[in-house]
């Protein structure tokens, strides 16, 4: 691809440069540990991955991370899978996002909102002292450190506590959204044994209630490790027999009694999106997301103590475990419950409006629904104190970036991030001291040494190749749950490329450093040897106002032939005649390549997604290959199981 791109979309003023904490950072970094002073952020990305040691060792004095016990040294181990870092160190992830009460009691840590859209603030002081109640009792509940407390609950205030009070007495947390039906919830916990169940009774989603007592009860019946279920009341129900009140576990007094435990000790187990098999159970450990989200939120984000951080997310999502990591940089962190276009589809603008948000992380695709649904942000809403507006969950299409200059403010920080559940952090994205690109990540993370590659393991500049890492970062899995011997983990990640990361997706690293990402590279297409992420067919097709959503699927068929259809979904009134069949075949020969206009373009009821809203393509794809539904996708996975069977009923006609 060309990489001539025209003048940068967004330039950060010289004031913004000297300001941001990475520009601080490198000049203090040069001074202490010989970073290089001069040569702006592409400098300093290449001292992190050449001095990958020193670059940790400065991030851990920079942001003052506590070591209870001091580490024997930086990283024990290189090698991938299995790097050992700061072996010998002992610290606590809990006690350092609860820092800010020394100097800020009554200050909002938090700031919770619902469907009103009203925000209600949790102090500082408020939330360290709810966290010392619940770990107190979590401990003469029997909790000890390596156990595992699970919480199905929604985006409140009490999952952070829970989640901070598992971690201060050395716990091992992990949670589902309440969306989540029993068996997608059972297929995650059953696999790590909780002791301890939070559970709502309900969550209000759209303007109406949604009780979840039958699921919690059918949970408690198939959790046969619980010791204890506490049920928080946010649809005011009666707590079921056995089980302990909220109130009643967070209303002491006492001060939190941080477990210093190893480095690599586990913090949390996240999942994958499961769609083909079970979930896997991704274990990070609280130092390795403690730097690492330091580095994350603190540099790359810019946050600090002035700033209200704001994502939309789910507790079943990595991205509210990133949120929640907004509290080590001071930062008061916005948490909205709710469905994100209610009560209309400018419902996150509101909420950024009115909690005061500087960062608003949202998805792509929420961008791309207020460009059709002409939503006006900036006219709408007062969004001065807006600085950046971060995007993930699928890459963020050209005209996304186009709409968020035009619709919120020119000098607006367009951060288009991309990493994954596994490293529950980011590869490339958001640098406040680079130009902003249309259609482009600003730049690799640092302390990240991310390339692409060809299939040889030749790194490429300006082609499209495999996103690998070839050295390790802190917050990499430590292991999966229930993977004894480490198979599965270098299944995951090891089997292409030995001891370098390769994660599936399909990116180009350009020759000024930034990014773009294509798509997954399991789901590529592959026309007469020319490769095409699926990102760029949707980010063309649906700029179409036809299109609500689309599908695309390459299938390698017995005799040596490659079927190509376009699965789409049509917005409310369109219908799929001659003229749009053209416009869409058109828009795809010309704006992307005429080889990878498709052989058939389906209309179909709609996209089915992952809970965590992500199109499924590999398990379509496996069904129109003739596979079973039971083997081609895992059912607990799926937003809306009766949209496959369209494409399990197509598969078979054509037989």
């Amino acid at each position: 691809m060309s990489t001539t791109n025209p003048s940068p979309l967004w330039q950060p003023s010289a004031e913004g440069i000297a300001q941001a904490q990475v520009t601080k950072f490198q000049a203090w970094a040069a001074e202490r540990h010989g970073a290089p002073a001069d040569g702006g952020y592409a400098a300093l990305h290449r001292w992190s991955v050449d001095e990958l040691d020193t670059f940790w060792k400065a991030v851990t004095e920079w942001f003052d991370v506590r070591f209870s016990t001091p580490y024997a040294r930086v990283l024990g181990d290189r090698a991938m899978p299995g790097a050992a870092w700061f072996p010998g160190g002992t610290l606590n992830y809990a006690e350092h996002a609860l820092r800010a009460a020394e100097t800020r009691a009554d200050e909002p840590a938090l700031l919770y909102v619902d469907e009103t859209h009203e925000s209600v603030p949790v102090t500082w002081s408020d939330l360290r002292r709810q966290v010392g109640s619940l770990a107190a009792e979590l401990r003469t509940l029997g909790v000890r450190p390596g156990d595992r407390v699970s919480g199905y609950l929604p985006n409140i205030p009490e999952a952070v506590v829970a989640l901070l009070a598992t971690a201060a007495v050395g716990g091992v947390w992990t949670s589902c959204a309440p969306d989540f039906g029993a068996r997608s919830v059972l297929d995650r916990f059953q696999q790590v044994e909780p002791v301890v169940l939070f559970a709502v009774d309900g969550y209000r989603y759209g303007g109406k209630e949604h009780d979840r007592r039958d699921t919690v009860a059918e949970l408690r019946r198939e959790l046969p490790t619980l010791n204890a279920v506490v049920h928080i009341p946010l649809l005011g129900t009666q707590a079921p027999e056995d089980a302990l009140e909220w109130s009643a576990l967070t209303s002491a007094d006492v001060e939190p009694v941080f477990e210093q435990v190893p480095f690599d000790h586990p913090l949390w187990v996240l999942y994958s999106s499961g769609t083909t098999g079970l979930p896997k159970a991704i274990v990070q450990s609280q130092g390795g997301i403690l730097v690492e989200h330091l580095k994350q939120l603190g540099l790359h984000c810019d946050l600090g103590p002035e700033d209200r951080f704001f994502w939309y997310t789910s507790t079943g999502w990595m991205m509210w475990n990133f949120l929640v990591s907004g509290l080590l940089t001071g930062s008061t962190i916005v948490l909205y419950d709710g469905s994100p276009g209610y009560p209309d589809t400018g419902a996150q603008w509101r909420i950024a409006e009115r909690t005061g948000a500087t960062l608003f992380g949202t998805s792509a695709a929420y961008v791309m629904a207020c460009r059709k649904a002409e939503v006006h942000p900036s006219r709408d809403f007062d969004l001065g104190r807006v600085r950046c507006v971060a995007t993930t969950g699928s890459p963020l299409p050209p005209d996304g970036f186009r709409w968020l200059h035009d619709e919120v403010r020119e000098d607006l920080w367009i951060a288009s991030v991309s990493g994954g559940t596994d490293v529950c952090s980011c590869f490339a994205g958001a640098v406040p001291t680079l130009p902003v690109y249309i259609g482009e990540l600003q730049a690799a993370g640092l302390g990240t040494d991310l390339q692409s590659w060809d299939p040889s393991g030749k790194p490429l500049t300006d082609e499209v190749g495999e996103l690998v890492v070839t050295n390790p970062m802190p917050s990499m899995p430590i292991r999966f749950w229930n993977d004894p011997d480490g198979s599965r983990y270098h299944d995951s990640y090891f089997d292409t490329y030995p001891g370098v990361w390769r994660h599936g997706d399909w990116i180009t690293v350009t020759s000024r450093g930034s990014v773009v990402i294509h798509g997954r590279s399991d789901s590529t297409l592959n026309r007469q040897g020319v490769r095409m992420g699926s990102a760029d067919i949707y980010e063309a097709v649906e700029r179409l106002p036809e299109i609500k959503e689309s599908l695309v699927i390459g299938v390698e068929q017995p005799d040596g032939g490659y079927w190509m259809p376009l699965f789409v979904h049509l917005a409310p009134g369109a219908v799929l005649d001659e003229d749009l069949l053209n416009r869409i075949k058109g828009t795809i020969r010309e704006q992307l390549s005429p080889r990878h206009v498709p052989d058939e373009v389906i209309e179909v009821p709609g996209v089915p997604h992952t809970l965590t809203g992500k199109r499924i393509e590999v398990p379509v794809k496996r069904l129109l290959q003739g596979a079973s539904m039971e083997k081609a996708v895992n059912i607990g996975s799926v937003d809306d199981v009766e949209l496959l069977r369209f494409y399990e009923k197509l598969a078979r006609e054509r037989g």
